[in-house]
């Protein structure tokens, strides 16, 4: 069946087909216009674990999303596919037996013991960053592999360390490109705890790649003195909570604010979505929550604003879902991840339909 033929006899209005990929879309990973790289990685977690469940708990939830978007009505025809495969397995498995030899290093270390002096502890340590390194490259050759099959390409976490490699690999593709940072924390610590490739420490890591030219940050609400430091960078760019909250009770509106984010961008953006920058009801079972935040529908109207701002978007990650006992974190990032796409094929000049508008008189 041609893909064609495969859009016309299936049913959007129906729950997605649960034998398929993401969505319930019927679509192969060649017949998908985006192409959803899967990293079910938390080796550094510092406080609340579950990240790497993170991709398997939004696959479960996208079955129940309703695919006719009022924004992009026709993007499930343009076809999402999650790239679960072998190598995910190994991450996945690679995620739990290195999470497990970090613990005795962290609690160490808030112990108040010098790692360095405890040569068993240090040899673990190497072996951390070694294999978060590895991944990095793998994930960079998994992006790259995608790319050069002409796919839109996307990463779901796994904590906020997994998109490393893959800005590595859009480095290779772009000379000039910011990042959009929605997140709680500024994740510029160097080394944090002794793991140089830490989930706090993927904005840091990224400033280390020539090609990111500006990262600009919305919605932080919690970092260390180190980070104030390396934010003082030309190329960092900070809207925290407090600045944004205090600018709309003194009459800023949630537009203007979204123009400015905006205006501080290259022209070229990848978007970083750490679940955690929105309001902790929306993620409650996230590692590392913070009091306040922005709302769903504050995320998506900068991302929409983005979309048609004349800016180009690269690509996105969205990182740091942790599910509970019940589906709500899963359901939220499913519907975040959807936007998303939406967001990125539209800004492509790829067909999504047109913006629904109800009657409202």
């Amino acid at each position: 069946m041609t893909k064609e033929q495969k859009i016309n006899s299936f049913d959007p209005s129906q729950p997605g087909l649960a034998d398929q990929s993401i969505f319930g879309l019927p679509f192969t990973a060649d017949e998908s216009e985006i192409i959803i790289i899967p990293v079910p990685w938390e080796v550094t977690v510092s406080y609340g674990a579950g990240a790497s469940e993170g991709p398997e708990a939004i696959l479960d939830a996208s079955f129940q999303v309703d695919l006719h978007h009022q924004e992009f009505p026709e993007l499930w025809k343009l076809g999402m596919y999650l790239d679960l495969n072998e190598q995910t397995a190994k991450w996945n498995d690679d995620s739990a037996r290195y999470k497990n030899l970090a613990q005795p290093i962290i609690e160490a270390l808030e112990s108040g013991e010098a790692i360095e002096n405890n040569p068993k502890l240090q040899a673990d340590l190497d072996k951390i960053n070694k294999v978060c390194g590895d991944l990095n490259t793998e994930v960079r050759d998994r992006t790259l592999h995608w790319m050069g099959r002409g796919k839109k390409v996307v990463l779901l976490g796994g904590d906020h360390s997994t998109p490393l490699g893959y800005y590595q690999a859009l480095a290779t593709q772009h000379d000039n490109f910011g990042i959009l940072h929605l997140d709680a924390h500024m994740d510029l610590r160097i080394a944090y705890e002794g793991f140089k490739y830490s989930h706090a420490s993927i904005m840091y890591n990224a400033l280390q790649i020539p090609q990111v030219s500006k990262i600009v940050q919305v919605g932080i609400r919690d970092f260390c003195k180190q980070e104030v430091e390396v934010a003082q960078s030309d190329r960092v760019v900070v809207h925290t909570d407090m600045d944004l909250k205090a600018e709309s009770f003194q009459g800023m509106t949630w537009e203007m604010q979204c123009d400015n984010i905006i205006a501080a961008l290259p022209q070229k953006v990848t978007i970083s979505f750490d679940i955690d920058g929105m309001y902790s009801w929306y993620c409650p079972n996230t590692g590392t929550p913070v009091p306040g935040g922005f709302s769903f529908e504050q995320a998506t109207y900068l991302l929409s604003k983005l979309a048609g701002s004349g800016k180009e978007i690269i690509g996105f990650d969205l990182v740091e879902v942790a599910p509970g006992d019940d589906d709500w974190d899963g359901n939220v990032g499913a519907r975040m991840l959807y936007h998303m796409c939406g967001v990125l094929a539209k800004n492509n000049g790829l067909e999504v339909g047109q913006k629904i508008n109800f009657k409202r008189n």
